[in-house]
């Protein structure tokens, strides 16, 4: 394994950051939309490292943090917040301590460049796709965020597991869809965005501490995340959407 890559595994490995793999920043730009581009961000980086959690062990560390912290569960983003001092003091000095290191994040302000993390996973192997809208894993299931990326001036390919993962094809069971109380998901379609939207504004209690189709998933059960921290993430999801739905869904006639 390259020495670099290692060094930001264990550094990362404590917090519950356990999922991180590496590619050519060339190949994600070749394919990622000008806006998203690591060139625009570090123009001589020559790989992106990516940094995510499976499972409840980041929450857990949060946890650990927040004891030791009164106070820090009621920030606004104790999870953004935690995650941020965790990369930029513990995990980015191992990546500098090689060479240069620019760290992205995917909650940043709309002024913040930042890159496409859905698309990064994808191409390093963290992450497949999904029918529900939200990327999988084949140990975790869809219980895993991307939470950083490094991009490093030395050249990394060390793509994780999940490369190539598609699983929803050779699904039989498809409970997700039969989990989603307002059929906001299908095979044909995947995530019916409006459907959805519409739903959890409208009638919030219903999905409000969790989403069904994403606990309704075959993959990964055991790694659920605990109750506390799916109740955290619809939260903080519903408050992003009603922006989006007031302008796009509401407003509209008809």
């Amino acid at each position: 394994m390259n020495a670099t890559l290692q060094a930001v595994r264990e550094a990362a490995a404590p917090y519950g950051l356990n999922l991180v793999a590496a590619l050519p920043t060339e190949r994600y730009d070749q394919v990622a939309s000008e806006q998203y581009r690591a060139a625009s961000i570090a123009p001589g980086a020559s790989s992106i490292i990516v940094i995510g959690n499976g499972g409840r062990g980041l929450w857990d560390a949060l946890k650990r943090h927040a004891q030791e912290r009164p106070g820090w569960m009621e920030r606004e983003h104790p999870l953004d917040d935690f995650t941020r001092e965790i990369v930029e003091n513990r995990i980015a000095p191992a990546a500098r301590a090689r060479g240069s290191c620019t760290i992205v994040f995917p909650f940043v302000g709309d002024t913040s460049a930042t890159l496409s993390f859905m698309q990064l996973g994808k191409l390093a192997g963290l992450a497949g796709p999904s029918i529900i809208g939200v990327s999988v894993h084949p140990r975790f299931g869809p219980w895993l965020a991307f939470r950083a990326a490094l991009l490093v001036d030395e050249l990394i390919e060390e793509p994780g597991e999940a490369l190539g993962f598609d699983p929803c094809p050779s699904c039989t069971a498809r409970t997700c869809i039969t989990a989603c109380p307002v059929g906001a998901v299908s095979f044909e379609n995947g995530w019916d965005i409006p459907k959805c939207l519409t739903h959890r504004v409208e009638v919030e209690p219903d999905c409000e501490t969790r989403c069904h189709s994403r606990v309704g998933c075959v993959l990964g059960p055991e790694h659920r995340y605990s109750d506390d921290e799916l109740a955290h993430h619809q939260r903080r999801a519903l408050k992003a959407m009603r922006p989006w739905y007031e302008r796009n869904i509401k407003s509209k006639p008809g």
